[in-house]
């Protein structure tokens, strides 16, 4: 059985960590199954692969704000930045020919580049499942973005079933967002997806968080993510952390501009704190350190919790 899992991937990794979390599940339970990620995140084979899953890489996208894209590195104008990956994910779906399609997030796409390719996977006999984080915004602003009855039953049109990632006991985003009808008989709660992974991540140099040795100060562990948006905050972690009662360690992430991230290394060698660039499995170490200082990201949070 063929799986394609898509997501527009504009702004840090929790897109694509959740769906290789989701992978994963998938390749444990039934190890035949085959799953190809549609992506533009460059580090997402960094992140590990299970078996039997691989990567379509897209041209890469920057978020400019909600459902606004530019080119992140081809300078392309932005309708031909779309039409392009429009034109690929529609191949990829007519070439793999998957039974079931897994959209993270937008429905569409970014400013509808997917929806070519989501007619050919209706047209094929394929199946439609659209996850949706339990906190997707604020409720004004999803009102904003799905406009009217007629978004929503357009969703409730191509797709089949709508999986929320959450507890109907911790939000109930039905009422929050003002769901239609026809939309409402397709959504399901199926739980928090986290990143289990026991991949090692050793490799990036930081094995001293696996044994901790007594009287040792606190670990606290600054992280933004991706890290494109983040260098204030981990500036000021750095900061805070010279001179402090714990030993500090910061993630850069991979988004980080060379130009901020020189900057770090300056800031974070002169206040003896551990600056790495990238860690494939964060959340690994949320359970081996004191303290976590963050964005408050949806996946951060989530990930941080289940520890």
């Amino acid at each position: 059985m063929r799986f394609l899992f898509y997501s527009h991937d504009g702004m840090g990794l929790g897109h694509i960590r959740r769906h290789l979390a989701i992978a994963s599940a998938l390749a444990e339970v039934s190890p035949k199954v085959k799953v190809l990620m549609v992506t533009s995140v460059d580090e997402v084979c960094r992140l590990g692969l299970p078996p039997n899953v691989d990567t379509l890489k897209l041209p890469g996208l920057r978020k400019m704000a909600n459902d606004r894209y530019n080119s992140r590195r081809l300078g392309l104008p932005t309708d031909e930045i779309h039409a392009l990956r429009s034109d690929l994910l529609h191949q990829t779906v007519l070439s793999f020919r998957p039974s079931v399609v897994l959209v993270d997030k937008n429905p569409f796409g970014a400013s509808g580049e997917f929806s070519m390719a989501l007619r050919a996977v209706r047209s094929s006999g394929g199946r439609a499942v659209l996850g949706l984080r339990d906190i997707l915004d604020d409720s004004a602003t999803v009102r904003r973005e799905w406009p009217g009855e007629s978004v929503q039953e357009r969703i409730a049109d191509h797709y089949d079933l709508v999986l929320i990632y959450g507890s109907p006991h911790t939000l109930y985003p039905i009422e929050q967002y003002q769901v239609v009808p026809a939309l409402r008989e397709r959504m399901t709660y199926c739980g928090y997806v986290v990143n289990q992974s026991e991949w090692g991540w050793t490799a990036e140099g930081t094995p001293l968080l696996l044994e901790r040795e007594p009287g040792r100060p606190p670990i606290v562990l600054g992280t933004t993510g991706g890290g494109e948006d983040g260098f204030t905050l981990l500036k000021t972690f750095v900061h805070a952390s010279a001179g402090a009662p714990w030993e500090a360690i910061a993630i850069a992430g991979p988004m980080l501009s060379q130009q901020e991230l020189s900057t770090l290394q300056r800031l974070a060698s002169d206040s003896g704190v551990r600056l790495h660039t990238f860690i494939p499995c964060l959340s690994n170490l949320f359970s081996k350190v004191d303290g976590l200082v963050c964005m408050g990201g949806y996946n951060t949070l989530v990930e941080a919790l289940s520890q």
